[in-house]
């Protein structure tokens, strides 16, 4: 939902005066309501890995009353291609994906031989067929002080010291999970330099957060699975730094301009990096990897276990540095 932001902004650019609504599940739907080039967020109920046939054409044909012009369908898979085709949108570009010929009518292929970072992808879909991609404009959400400063202060955060957010969740798996320990031996050191520590994530966190909060020794407020998704990205807003794993929260982090660190294990920097000048992408390059698995096949994760929590300091004192 964040790099998809880019796409926004680069429709929004071209035809300023064009309505743009979004489709979203209800995990990541919130997070419209801060892209100013959104005009209505449009929530789809479908459990995770459900067709959801009776549900999407339900949608697709209340929204016919819309009458779109021009509908632009990011996933690859066939069910997402539904609710556009329903709705009787006029043009409908996508990539060819899950045989969606017909669903799909405006059908779009990435260069022959050449992986595109997922926001490249995504802007493909937002050019003519031919013309050259251009340069991503980074997503840029909008974070709410105010209500960040009141979740703070009910959560029994305090403001006004330095806040390093570590952010240890990784929906994907344990191979793009940095070790509890290496988070807490971090969470420490700043912690003695006067630094505040909070471990932000969802419900699916709390058991990282937990552990990094106990090998801590205390230095670590632990906020994993007591805020909602909004919340969390309006305090990331207030933190002056933030080390993550390569996660939604990640991207959350560089689309506020936070000098962040993101630790990359099984994935690839060069294919969802945080983006923007004042992020890092920190990577032992081993041989193995990236392997793109969810459990290190080889049994040892020494991409994560051997990047230690020095190097990761080094990175974000240097990413601090910069204007």
């Amino acid at each position: 939902m964040v790099m998809a932001h880019s796409l926004f902004q680069l429709l929004k650019a071209r035809a300023p005066a064009t309505a743009l609504d979004v489709i979203a599940p209800p995990s990541t739907a919130p997070l419209l309501s801060r892209m100013p080039e959104v005009a209505c967020a449009i929530t789809l109920a479908v459990g995770h890995g459900r067709l959801g046939l009776r549900e999407r054409l339900r949608l697709g044909r209340r929204l016919r009353t819309h009458r779109y012009g021009h509908a632009y369908i990011l996933p690859r898979s066939y069910k997402s291609a539904l609710p556009a085709w329903a709705a009787g949108a006029q043009r409908r570009t996508g990539f060819l994906g899950e045989a969606r010929f017909g669903l799909i009518n405006d059908i779009r292929r990435e260069p022959a031989g050449r992986k595109l970072r997922t926001v490249d992808r995504f802007l493909l879909l937002g050019v003519e067929p031919g013309e050259a991609l251009p340069a991503a404009a980074p997503p840029r959400l909008i974070a709410d002080p105010e209500a960040g400063a009141l979740a703070a202060r009910a959560l029994g955060a305090r403001l006004g010291d330095p806040i390093l957010a570590l952010c240890p969740g990784a929906e994907y798996g344990p191979a793009k999970r940095w070790p509890a320990a290496h988070f807490a031996a971090l969470a420490r050191g700043y912690q003695e330099q006067g630094w505040q520590i909070w471990l932000l994530g969802g419900a699916h966190d709390k058991a990282a957060g937990s552990a990094i909060a106990a090998l801590s020794a205390g230095a670590c407020l632990d906020l994993t699975g007591r805020t909602t998704l909004l919340q969390a990205l309006d305090l990331i807003g207030l933190a002056t730094a933030v080390v993550s794993n390569d996660s939604g929260l990640m991207h959350l982090a560089a689309s506020l301009k936070k000098p962040l660190v993101a630790v990359f294990g099984s994935s690839d920097p060069a294919h969802t990096p945080p983006l923007d000048a004042r992020a890092v992408a920190v990577t032992l390059k081993l041989p193995c990897s990236p392997c793109f698995a969810r459990n290190c096949p080889l049994g040892h994760l020494r991409c994560l276990q051997d990047l230690g929590p020095d190097r990761v300091a080094a990175a974000l004192e240097s990413v601090r540095a910069r204007p």
